[in-house]
């Protein structure tokens, strides 16, 4: 049987229709509810949730401190951080997705399933920092980003580096692993592929931040852990979460 996900919901004790509660359970998540920053450190060193959402637009602070706090002694649980609408994004609160006011069931639910861990008795998954591959669907789901969908040659190439961190690989090994040819003489078709996977992963693809190119000798994925803690560890995005649908072409 597939384990359920079970999610702390920290909102305002008079968040009434305004609770996210509703949409969590609907999702079949296992929701538990407190109110103040300090019950949640009580119950997290009981339990340990796959997900915390703070909404912080029900409370009557941005509760970005409380974040902090939430986030030293939860260092591995993933957090959604919620603000009252024009209320201005403060990422030092640690969080792994900040979405403002108001926003759809159909956003919180895909923001919080691109951050829990799948169901592995269905699912195989390969999940290097913020990035999760899905094997069997062919899709990444990327913190902040969402999840896209991928064509066999993409999640392939994806996989050989995600299996792979911090090694560099070469065009001729790329080449051999996905499209199982020793032909380098023109490696556009790897060049385009390249460029795809970082559209999918990266916040701004022309200047990648994890799937680095060296010049002269290949590519290398590598995620860097933040310098210090209050850094970020992910942003979302202003519009709704979507699957995209990357098309390969016909050398894929």
């Amino acid at each position: 049987m597939p384990s359920i996900p079970l999610v702390l919901l920290i909102e305002g004790v008079n968040a009434g229709r305004d609770s996210l509660q509703p949409m969590l359970l609907k999702a079949g998540y296992e929701t538990t509810v407190v109110h103040t920053g300090a019950e949640a450190l009580d119950w997290l060193r009981a339990y340990t949730p796959n997900l915390i959402v703070f909404d912080a637009s029900t409370m009557r602070s941005n509760g970005v401190r409380n974040c902090r706090r939430l986030r030293r002694q939860a260092e591995l649980i993933p957090i959604i951080h919620s603000r009252v609408a024009g209320e201005e994004e403060d990422r030092s609160a640690g969080a792994d997705v900040y979405l403002e006011r108001p926003f759809s069931a159909r956003k919180l639910i895909n923001r919080a399933r691109a951050l829990l861990p799948a169901d592995s008795a269905r699912e195989e998954i390969i999940r290097y920092g913020s990035i999760t591959l899905f094997r069997g669907k062919r899709s990444v789901a990327v913190a902040g980003k969402g999840e896209f969908i991928l064509t066999p040659k993409l999640a392939l190439l994806l996989e050989t580096f995600l299996r792979q961190p911090g090694v560099l690989l070469t065009r001729r090994e790329l080449m051999q692993t996905v499209w199982q040819t020793d032909f380098v003489g023109d490696t556009r078709t790897l060049d385009v592929h390249i460029r795809w996977v970082r559209e999918c992963i990266e916040d701004n693809p022309s200047q990648p931040e994890f799937l680095k190119t060296i010049r002269g000798k290949g590519y290398l994925m590598q995620i860097m852990k933040p310098a210090t803690e209050s850094n970020s560890v992910g942003q979302a995005d202003a519009a709704e979460t979507k699957k995209d649908t990357i098309v390969a072409d016909s050398a894929s």
